[in-house]
């Protein structure tokens, strides 16, 4: 799907006569528009919810609201809410296909597979074995952040959740349980100074103020865990920066590192439409 992500390939009609809706009760820019590009690259139909104007303003549930567009014949559902597990109890009372866009601090699936597939682009291989992986900032908050522990960590990485103890809480550590399909490990750092010159990668988050209300954000934090230009020279050579986005330039990362030549930040957008194109055409073949 790169090629047709990157326009270098032309659009399939994989999806022809399918009808994708994407009910989006969270703010999106990066999610949203890429989940509409991918399902008319494959083809289909793509209805976006404006949730301020929708029913769910007037009191409609989240299942009553996914009920009624499955009854106007919609093949698939794309889901983004602010309560944790939403689209899993949407998943349970619908017949079709329903694809997590992001669920208040629980997951956000589709961005840990781009992530991933942005950091083997780069490194030109499927495994990630042998790699560390940093991983950086409000981790507490971050849906990003427990499924990217999940993604890199299956292929073999091992990740780092570094930020300062309010953020980022030893228990984080637990992330990930062990099972034969997990190479990887996960540990809490509250250093990043101290881990820049061991890691292959790093992934600057968001720190999402509007969670916090200003509480367990220390003063000094860009001063200790933002990536400036000088951090960002310390990193091994080749050691690539991610962001999944929004930016708040100047607070986890300096727009010289952001629009660097280490940033793969415009790359993870990129691979983000490819991975969306080829989870709705898995699923919504399948489920034909």
């Amino acid at each position: 799907m790169l090629p047709i992500a990157r326009g270098e390939a032309p659009a399939t009609d994989d999806l022809s006569g399918k009808t994708v809706a994407t009910l989006f009760f969270e703010n999106s820019t990066r999610t949203r528009l890429s989940f509409t590009m991918a399902g008319k690259r494959v083809g289909a139909e793509v209805l976006d919810l404006n949730a301020s104007t929708s029913s769910s303003s007037k009191g409609e549930t989240l299942l009553d609201t996914a009920l009624n567009v499955q009854a106007m014949g919609v093949d698939g559902l794309v889901l983004r809410c602010s309560a944790s597990g939403g689209p899993q109890l949407v998943a349970k009372g619908v017949r079709i296909p329903v694809i997590n866009a992001g669920d208040g601090r629980h997951e956000h699936p589709t961005q840990g597979l781009l992530d991933a597939l942005a950091l083997q682009e780069h490194f030109g291989r499927k495994s990630l074995d042998g790699l560390t992986i940093a991983i950086v900032g409000d981790v507490g908050s971050s849906r990003v952040a427990r499924s990217n522990a999940q993604s890199l960590t299956a292929l073999g990485a091992d990740v780092v959740l570094t930020g300062p103890p309010s953020l980022v809480p030893e228990a984080m550590a637990e992330l990930v349980t062990s099972t034969e399909n997990t190479r990887g490990s996960v540990r809490v750092e509250h250093e990043l100074d101290g881990i820049l010159g061991s890691i292959d990668a790093i992934m600057m988050l968001r720190v999402q103020f509007e969670r916090h209300g200003g509480l367990g954000i220390p003063s000094d934090y860009v001063e200790q865990f933002g990536l400036s230009v000088d951090r960002a020279a310390r990193l091994r050579d080749g050691a690539p920066v991610l962001h999944p986005g929004p930016i708040n330039r100047g607070t986890e990362i300096d727009p010289e590192v952001a629009d660097g030549p280490r940033s793969l930040i415009l790359d993870q957008v990129t691979c983000g439409v490819a991975v969306r194109m080829a989870i709705l055409k898995g699923l919504l073949s399948r489920n034909s």
